[in-house]
């Protein structure tokens, strides 16, 4: 005989939750919004896609979870290859029926134009597959970088319903 599991399952409607804190988050009109820091290492891609999928999934938003952690995790997997052993910035948002995601790295400025092409093509080159995903959901994706007085890359995707 199977022993009872003493604690709720997780439920479709959120008014039988027994407990306010277990209901499932975004039905409550406000838009997502998360930000964190990672390590500058390559392990951090998983790091980054596991909590991007339970954010999304804890605010009601499933349907994103699997393209926006895919896209996180190359966006960060790329960005610790490029800036390896420095931290980075992710930011999630939700808001007006869309998925912002923005990786911001501290990748060093280069004073040589050609080499800065060159470093820009690389990272591109390497997002491949990033791009590839976000055509698929008929969203955006950019490098560019961050405006003064702020150093780094930043790396964004759009995602729309």
């Amino acid at each position: 005989m199977p022993v009872p599991y003493p604690y709720p399952t997780l439920q479709t409607n959120p008014q039988s939750y027994p407990r306010p804190y277990l209901r499932p988050k975004g039905h409550s009109g406000r838009g997502l919004a998360l930000s964190f820091t990672l390590p500058g290492d390559i392990r951090s891609a998983f790091i980054g896609r596991t909590a991007i999928s339970a954010a999304l999934e804890a605010h009601g938003l499933a349907p994103y979870a699997w393209p926006t952690a895919h896209a996180v995790a190359e966006l960060v997997a790329v960005t610790a290859r490029m800036s390896p052993g420095k931290e980075f910035y992710v930011s999630l948002r939700h808001r007006d029926d869309a998925v912002r995601l923005l990786v911001w790295d501290q990748h060093p400025r280069h004073g040589d134009p050609d080499v800065a092409a060159l470093c820009e093509t690389r990272r591109r080159r390497a997002l491949w597959l990033l791009a590839a995903v976000v055509d698929d959901w008929g969203g955006e994706w950019g490098v560019s970088e961050a405006s003064s007085p702020h150093a780094g890359i930043k790396s964004w995707v759009v995602l729309p319903r």
